[in-house]
């Protein structure tokens, strides 16, 4: 780690130590660490519940229509993004782009921030998706992307604006369907994916140099360095998110690129360090899902030197043949012919949009068709592999020897962890899952399409009158 992002991590923690009760002391983020690796120490945590007779929940609150942004525990509250199908607010109605906050200990709504749509329409803005980024909170500051493809840092009491950043109009990002980007934070920068793509009719790109990866100054939304990377070859959008790591003895922020490309960037000057193409030379991009090229959704995971990441495509091209690699994070160049610690693809693996969870020495990584493989972390090595029978959209989320999974069925999946397949418990929530869980003090957050459920071990069933309010959208 260069010397001067370990002087500011430093700082942050030694003034976190001392934050007030209910400001969050340690930042909390997409993937819970820069690394972005779907695990969490949290112990204590249910391995059942049943939502219709509330055994088990802590508290439930209805959402907009769809949720794909997911949540996040932070100091005494939970954030999450979502839209306005469900007002919160009668006087604010129509399509937007909403933030939300809950108190996390009893699930009273605090308070939203409405976004109201791009005039531009679908091609910018795609109708009822809300807020897809999943936000980042440091202190009393959080920070998201909007639908509107603003970079905001908000107030956590009471999500009031401190400073925002227009991508379209200050950087020249032309976002296709939506910009979704969930930042990441290190020191005192920011860094998000802007979402530049082609246009609504998918063979130009109207802004081949605009950035596609940016660092911005979290204080003020100055901006640091931006790159075109990767300029005039993206296939179609760019909706991932960055993480953040250290191999070869220097720090790295590692950029999913809309080309199938992988970057590994300088924090501090945004220049290339390597880059690794996903797919297969002979490989062939076809609109539609019908081909065997595939870009980059899912997240980096970035683990003892190296980087874990599956490729995918809009999950509305559908299934398809996909690969996924672990990257040797310690070479420079393009490192694509020797840089793979080892690969799973062909029919051993589908296109996902989901993100590893790696503990113990076990990966666990779900393809968008429903298969969640077990492997080794190290050799690839396939233990088992569980089917959701269903899509599946977020990711494996492990923790306290479990790991959960949601699928688009409305199923969660309970699994132990270990080279062993066993079932714990599938529960049906009512409603499709396209999110990943969270946890914290024992308790459990999803997220489905349009409710979120706080779930822990020994909580009482909600009142008859509570459980039929927030059954409500479900």
């Amino acid at each position: 780690m260069n010397c001067s992002v370990l002087r500011s991590l430093v700082s942050f923690l030694a003034v976190g130590a001392l934050a007030a009760p209910g400001i969050a002391s340690d930042p909390a983020m997409f993937g819970g660490t820069p690394s972005r690796n779907m695990v969490s120490s949290a112990k204590n945590l249910p391995a059942g519940w049943d939502a219709d007779s509330g055994e088990n929940i802590k508290w439930d609150q209805a959402l907009g229509s769809q949720s794909y942004g997911g949540p996040v525990v932070a100091g005494d509250a939970v954030y999450i993004g979502t839209n306005n199908e469900v007002p919160r607010d009668p006087s604010i109605q129509g399509d937007k782009g909403v933030l939300m906050a809950f108190d996390k200990e009893s699930g009273d709504f605090r308070w939203q921030v409405v976004h109201d749509k791009l005039s531009a329409g679908r091609v910018h803005d795609w109708p009822y998706q809300g807020i897809c980024s999943t936000p980042y909170i440091e202190g009393e500051t959080i920070y998201y992307v909007s639908n509107k493809a603003h970079v905001i840092a908000a107030e956590t009491a009471t999500g009031d604006t401190k400073w925002s950043l227009d991508m379209i109009e200050e950087l020249d990002v032309f976002p296709h369907n939506l910009a979704a980007g969930s930042p990441l934070i290190i020191g005192d920068i920011l860094f998000t994916v802007t979402g530049n793509g082609v246009d609504e009719g998918h063979v130009n790109i109207p802004s081949p140099l605009g950035p596609s990866f940016i660092a911005v100054n979290k204080r003020t939304g100055e901006l640091v360095w931006e790159s075109d990377l990767p300029a005039g070859n993206i296939l179609h959008g760019q909706w991932s998110n960055p993480a953040y790591g250290e191999a070869g003895g220097r720090a790295q922020v590692i950029f999913p690129g809309g080309d199938g490309w992988v970057y590994s960037l300088d924090p501090k000057s945004g220049k290339l360090i390597w880059k690794f193409d996903t797919n297969p030379k002979d490989s062939i991009w076809e609109l539609g899902g019908m081909g065997t090229r595939n870009n980059l959704v899912g997240t980096p995971v970035f683990h003892d030197g190296k980087v874990y990441i599956g490729v995918g495509q809009d999950p509305e091209h559908g299934e398809g043949p996909g690969n996924f690699w672990v990257i040797d994070a310690s070479g420079s160049g393009d490192i694509t012919a020797s840089g793979a610690v080892w690969h799973r693809g062909g029919e051993e693996f589908g296109r996902t949009i989901s993100t590893a969870a790696i503990a113990d020495g076990i990966l666990y990584i779900p393809d968008l068709s429903g298969r969640l493989y077990a492997l080794d972390a190290n050799t690839g090595e396939h233990f088992w592999t569980y089917d959701a029978f269903a899509a599946v959209w977020g990711s494996a989320f492990v923790a306290d020897g479990k790991v959960y999974m949601g699928d688009e069925d409305g199923d969660i999946a309970i699994l132990k962890t270990g080279k062993e397949l066993e079932v714990i418990d599938e529960i049906n929530m009512g409603s499709a899952t396209y999110t990943t869980p969270v946890a914290e003090d024992g308790v459990l957050y999803v997220a489905t399409r349009n409710h979120l459920w706080a779930i822990a071990e020994g909580a009482k069933p909600a009142p008859a009158e509570a459980a039929e309010k927030g059954a409500e959208g479900r």
